[in-house]
């Protein structure tokens, strides 16, 4: 097969090696990059029978790798009311009825990306929702997917009733009464909810979901991702899916298995085990198991963060996976060979994080490894050092600290911590490895938005809002290199993946404007025109 010229074009290589971050053409052969450089030795190492592609000057990219993000759920996600911007209770109930009446045969009303402080006193309310739709029930995903908020006849629908007890590192909301509210946190989420529209969603339906996941990526540059809280369903899904495209994903998944913390250690090593089996089987370039996910705590704006000194209203919040849980099970991991992905929001649950892969190397002594910990909104001074002295991974996503959804986060903490919300510039300075991504669908999925928050603090929802500690910002070259070079180092394929280099993958993606040159404004603008993955074009605007 002929090799192709990609030529005539700013190409941001995200090369390590000193002056070489910046090249005029590239080589592709099969699937991968043969050589990046100038033009005349591209052309010449193209051969007369290459391929020639003339980009006019556009800027290239290495593929995004979106580090942190949950496929399936993203997919069902563009298929729900969409309620981020919805910014009072009027107009969340306007469009539930609006919904509703779009499809009045539909057995559920399902939303997402609802934010607290759009709701009077931060409290929803099943009443809330009946006032609109009371006929069938109704699903409303909070915007991080850590609560969510139900109508009456879902509530009836999932059988809570007063008696029902609180799963483990969950909550259900409930009045002076005891009656349940509508309002279900954590893991009352995910096991009443989740649990049941799973039951209830078929495969058709996930597998028109996932299809929506694929699409959405290649079209905004995206090339590989990182499947967090992979679970039977999903996996069934993306398997399907595999054997549809003829052996091989639309996008490189790399993907880490859900650990539901049991409460007894035995049942909690049965996923170890199962998720050990699980990366012994998969291990195709574009689907295979990593890692395992622990959830520790849960989200700021929920006040379920685990911190080490209250929240502005006097509360806390106790870990869905306390210390003496994890350490055996993060342990079995690790001796395992599986990477330990750690969700801690809250700076009580990095300790914990970070005690938890202390006690692994202890016990399993020298041994490679590379884990990491998600999202780290608020960090305690000195947490970059440590985790970097560990060799833990720093998994953070810009869009989370987008200025449009920041209000009540700073609420609930309510004082000088909120001076240090998503300090990524400490990790930099720290050593540590830091990738960025997006935690899709608790924000959007898109990559270049995601750069225009890590580059100014703005709001890409809506940029009448001003920047949050715009000193926390990054150069532009620094988040695009989280994400795509160090995203792809994040879960083992630094070697292979995230730069535009001789050896490397030839997954890059062309951007129609140029933000090194039109600053970072255009970054809302930019529009990906093409995105190629091992070589072949997955995407092409035109």
């Amino acid at each position: 097969m002929a090799r192709t010229l990609y030529h005539n074009a700013r190409i941001f290589t995200a090369d390590a090696a000193p002056g070489q971050d910046w090249a005029q053409a590239l080589v592709v052969d099969g699937g991968t990059i043969h050589y990046a450089g100038d033009e005349e030795a591209a052309g010449q190492a193209a051969g007369a029978d290459a391929v020639r592609v003339d980009l006019q000057g556009r800027l290239v990219l290495p593929g995004f790798v979106d580090a942190h993000t949950h496929l399936l759920m993203t997919g069902e996600a563009l298929g729900k009311v969409e309620l981020t911007d919805a910014r009072s209770l009027e107009e969340i109930q306007s469009r539930l009825n609006s919904a509703r009446r779009a499809a009045p045969e539909a057995p559920r009303v399902l939303g997402r990306g609802w934010l607290f402080d759009s709701v009077p006193g931060g409290e929803p309310t099943a009443a809330m929702i009946d006032a609109v739709v009371g006929d069938v029930p109704v699903y409303l995903d909070a915007n991080d997917y850590h609560s969510c908020w139900v109508n009456g006849a879902a509530l009836a629908e999932l059988g809570i009733t007063r008696e029902t007890p609180d799963p483990i590192g969950g909550r259900i909301e409930r009045d002076a009464d005891g009656e349940a509210t509508g309002m279900l946190y954590e893991t009352a989420a995910q096991h009443f909810v989740w649990t049941h529209l799973a039951e209830v969603t078929s495969d058709a339906e996930r597998d028109d979901a996932i299809e929506r996941t694929f699409e959405a990526y290649l079209s905004t540059g995206v090339t590989a991702a990182v499947d967090m809280a992979l679970d039977e369903v999903s996996l069934a899904t993306l398997e399907r899916a595999f054997e549809r495209h003829g052996g091989a994903l639309p996008i490189r998944v790399a993907a880490h298995w859900f650990i539901d913390n049991t409460g007894d250690d035995d049942a909690n090593l049965a996923q170890i085990a199962r998720a050990q089996e699980l990366a012994a089987r998969l291990t195709h370039p574009t689907l295979r198991v990593v890692g395992v996910k622990f959830i520790i705590d849960g989200v700021i704006d929920a006040c379920t963060a685990a911190m080490r000194k209250p929240y502005s209203d006097a509360s806390n919040a106790d870990a869905i996976w306390p210390l003496e849980r994890l350490k055996p099970a993060l342990a079995a991991a690790d001796a395992a060979g599986l990477q330990a992905a750690l969700h801690a929001i809250g700076d009580a649950a990095s300790d914990i994080a970070l005690d938890a892969i202390e006690h692994a190397m202890r016990v399993n002594g020298e041994i490679p490894r590379r884990h990491r910990v998600e999202h780290l909104e608020y960090a305690a001074p000195g947490t970059a050092r440590r985790l970097a002295g560990l060799g833990v991974t720093a998994s953070m996503q810009p869009v989370h600290t987008d200025a449009a959804v920041r209000a009540n986060w700073d609420a609930m903490l309510g004082d000088e911590r909120v001076e240090r919300g998503f300090a990524w510039p400490e990790y930099e300075e720290a050593g540590a490895l830091l990738a960025f991504s997006t935690d899709a669908p608790t924000a959007p999925y898109a990559a270049l938005p995601n750069m225009y928050v890590a580059t100014t603090r703005k709001s890409a929802l809506d940029p009448s809002y001003g920047a949050v500690q715009p000193e926390l910002s990054l150069p532009l070259a620094n988040a695009i290199i989280h994400a795509t070079r160090d995203a792809a180092a994040s879960v083992g394929d630094g070697e292979t993946h995230g730069r535009l280099a001789s050896g490397y993958a030839a997954d890059f993606a062309v951007v129609d404007v140029d933000p090194f040159t039109s600053g970072e404004q255009s970054l809302l603008e930019a529009r990906v025109i093409r995105t190629v993955v091992a070589g072949r074009t997955a995407f092409d605007a035109a």
